[in-house]
């Protein structure tokens, strides 16, 4: 049989217009770009240096406990209490405060305790075989009740001022916050121990298939186990953060992060089944979290209406990623004949 070599043999697949945005980490960067921009002309004072400064303060949080939450994500967990280990930490630091020890004690002590609070959740879901969901879920309720103990209804607020503003210190004129940097080293350092080492590599290989892992020679038990150590110290951070931030230990500080923390993370383009997603794309999610609620709150839009919102980019985060593979598995079925 003859072959016709002059014509192609495969036609040239068409490509669709804004194509471009089924990729969802391309998405999620041009939804921050056009977030700047509506807000920038829509909500008086959102770009100035001022409000840029607060902006990235109240972002710190959030970037913190989203990078190791990435972590354990992708492996197919999740850590719902972040959140009320920070505020447990928050307490334990009022409560040391209050008894007289400096800070270069206090802070280590609170560190440690953090790590121990993960350890907990490790130990609980890497060596018992517990769902984290179901243990972080009961640890949630368990560290903020611990919170209350050590402070009860009180709140510690005798910090002195010249530590609570060093926290809001600025670069200069340009509004950019001091303490920024290190938080962005931090990430630095997160993104290439995920993408550039074979520790981050193993993550994915966890989160695809642990069976599959555990046959690799990945020790999964023990991986686990230090993520959810590293999550608890990083949420002691937190803490510390907070109460010097806002200049008051208090039981109910940082409730209700975890959502916008998780919101962030899946936003960004990460899995909540596990095995796909990357650390440039959650930090575009977390810096579209903080316009977005940066911008309404300056809109004078009630706090109650953020948490909705909130509430629904994190169901968009879940839905929005298996409605595009959909869209693609459509745009490549072959046509019936």
């Amino acid at each position: 049989m003859l072959v016709d070599t002059a014509r192609p043999t495969v036609e040239r697949e068409a490509v669709p217009r804004f194509g471009f945005l089924r990729n969802w980490d391309t998405a999620i960067i041009v939804a921050v770009v056009i977030s700047i921009l509506v807000a920038s002309t829509a909500v008086t004072g959102f770009a100035s240096p001022r409000n840029a400064g607060f902006l990235l303060i109240d972002m710190i949080p959030i970037l913190l406990l989203a990078l190791p939450m990435t972590l354990i994500i992708l492996t197919g967990e999740i850590d719902l209490s972040v959140a009320s280990i920070a505020g447990f930490i928050s307490c334990t630091f009022g409560a040391l405060w209050n008894a007289g020890l400096p800070l270069e004690a206090i802070i280590p002590v609170c560190i440690l305790l953090g790590a121990i609070s993960g350890a907990v959740n490790g130990i609980l879901v890497s060596v018992v075989g517990l769902p984290s969901l179901a243990v972080t879920i009961g640890t949630l309720a368990l560290y903020r009740g611990l919170a209350f103990v050590v402070l009860g209804d009180q709140a510690v607020t005798s910090f002195p001022r010249a530590i609570t503003t060093a926290l809001q210190a600025k670069i200069g004129s340009t509004g950019i916050p001091v303490w920024i940097i290190p938080v962005v080293i931090l990430a630095i350092v997160f993104g290439i121990v995920l993408h550039f080492t074979g520790f981050g590599r193993s993550l994915f290989a966890i989160g695809y298939s642990e069976e599959a892992a555990r046959f690799a020679g990945i020790t999964v038990a023990r991986t686990k186990f230090w993520l959810f150590i590293v999550s608890g110290a990083v949420a002691a951070l937190v803490g510390i953060w907070w109460t010097l931030r806002y200049g008051s230990a208090r039981g109910d500080n940082a409730t209700g992060l975890e959502l916008s923390v998780i919101a962030a993370v899946l936003l960004g383009g990460v899995s909540i089944f596990g095995g796909k997603g990357n650390l440039p794309g959650v930090i575009a999610g977390v810096v579209l979290l903080a316009i977005l609620r940066n911008a309404l709150q300056l809109a004078s839009v009630p706090e109650d209406t953020l948490s909705m919102l909130t509430g629904g980019l994190l169901i968009a985060a879940v839905v929005a990623p298996n409605a595009i593979t959909w869209s693609r598995s459509l745009s490549r079925k072959p046509p019936s004949p």
